[in-house]
């Protein structure tokens, strides 16, 4: 349990069984009443951001969330299945985990999973992946790296723009965390 004075940005918090993590958090000591704390909260599991104000009497339930590296096998269905990199033990976790990250994911690839206990709550991809071009316009004579972008697919069917000058079978570097075109590799 935490106090009041224990609200930070980064805490990992129980509400209700859901978990939260506080991304705002504003102290306020009124001249009249009790201390409390407005703070903007998000719903790991979807992401959603909540407005929420505690009081100096409320109790704080924190969780202590580990680390897992697993890697990804493959998708069936709404599930996609996960190796643990130590026990070598397969595990189902749903796609709504992952949420429109699973564009990125490529299998083979090893991503993170935070844990409660057994629990899976989210999975992390890495800040940059690698892969491949299947299909884009072809590039025209005299287009350089200061021009303009094109579509181009991926091979886990995500679509990224892309300088001109990119082909088809390029290999790139696209940034999950915003889904922009990074380098060729």
């Amino acid at each position: 349990m935490a106090a009041l004075n224990d609200l930070r940005n980064g805490l990992v918090i129980r509400i209700d069984n859901i978990i939260y993590t506080v991304v705002g958090c504003e102290h306020v000591k009124p001249g009249k009443g009790g201390a409390f704390a407005r703070t903007k909260i998000k719903r790991i599991r979807d992401g959603a951001v909540l407005d929420r104000t505690f009081r100096a009497n409320e109790s704080i339930e924190t969780v202590r969330l580990t680390d897992q590296e697993m890697q990804y096998l493959y998708s069936e269905g709404d599930m996609l299945w996960f190796m643990d990199n130590e026990s070598f033990d397969q595990h189902p976790l749903p796609e709504v985990l992952i949420g429109e990250d699973v564009k990125y994911l490529k299998e083979g690839e090893n991503v993170t999973v935070k844990m409660d206990g057994n629990k899976p709550l989210a999975v992390e991809l890495p800040t940059f992946v690698e892969l491949k071009i299947v299909e884009t316009d072809p590039g025209l004579r005299g287009d350089t790296v200061s021009g303009g972008t094109k579509p181009a697919k991926l091979e886990t069917g995500a679509v990224v723009n892309v300088p001109l000058f990119v082909k088809n079978d390029t290999t790139i570097k696209v940034d999950t965390r915003n889904g922009k075109y990074v380098e060729r590799v």
